[in-house]
C-alpha cells in the first residue's frame, strides 16, 4: 500500500462514523415507530431530515476521501446538519415543555365556521399525535430530549473529526 492510500483510508473513518451515526438515529426512530409502535407527531419527523442530510454527506465523504480539504467541508456541512436537528429537539422540547407554541402543524387548524359534516372531516384529518405531549420519557427526559442530547454531540464530534483533519494536513 502506498502512503496515499493508507492516507485515504484513515481519511474513510470520520465520514464513515458520520454515515453510521446518522443512520442509527435513523434507525432508533424506525424501530420506535414501526416495532416499537410511537407514532411520531410533525416535529419529531422533522428531526429525521437532518439525519438523512449528514448520512448522506457522510457518504459524499467516504468518497472524496483522499482530497483533505473537501472533506473537511463536507464534514463542517454534517456538523451544521447535526446542529440544525439538535436545534429542531431543542425546540421540540420547549413545545412538549409548554415553554412555547408549537408549529400550525402540531396543532388543530380547524375551521370553525365552515358547517357540521365539513367540520367532521376535518376532525378526522386531524393528526392524532400531539407535539406537546410526549410519546416516550426515561428518567424524565423525552425521546426529543435525548435525541437533542445526541444530535448536540455529534454535532460537536463532527466539528471536531474536521478540526483534527486540519490540523493533520497543516
Amino acid at each position: 500500500m502506498t502512503t496515499m492510500s493508507l492516507q485515504s483510508s484513515a481519511d474513510r473513518r470520520s465520514p464513515l462514523l458520520v454515515t453510521i451515526a446518522s443512520l442509527a438515529s435513523l434507525a432508533v426512530a424506525f424501530t420506535s415507530q414501526y416495532w416499537g409502535g410511537l407514532q411520531p407527531c410533525v416535529l419529531c419527523v422533522y428531526q429525521r431530515y437532518p439525519y438523512g442530510v449528514a448520512a448522506v454527506l457522510g457518504l459524499v465523504g467516504i468518497l472524496i476521501a483522499g482530497k483533505p480539504h473537501w472533506l473537511r467541508i463536507v464534514l463542517l456541512l454534517a456538523a451544521l446538519a447535526f446542529a440544525v436537528d439538535a436545534g429542531i429537539a431543542a425546540f421540540h422540547v420547549g413545545v412538549e415543555q409548554h415553554w412555547w407554541a408549537g408549529t400550525s402543524e402540531c396543532g388543530s387548524l380547524l375551521d370553525l365556521n365552515a358547517n357540521p359534516e365539513d367540520l367532521k372531516n376535518q376532525l378526522l384529518q386531524q393528526p392524532v399525535v400531539r407535539c406537546d405531549e410526549p410519546a416516550w420519557t426515561l428518567f424524565g427526559i423525552s425521546m426529543a430530549g435525548y435525541n437533542f442530547l445526541y444530535a448536540a454531540l455529534c454535532a460537536l464530534a463532527t466539528l471536531r473529526l474536521a478540526a483534527r483533519g486540519r490540523a493533520r494536513t497543516a
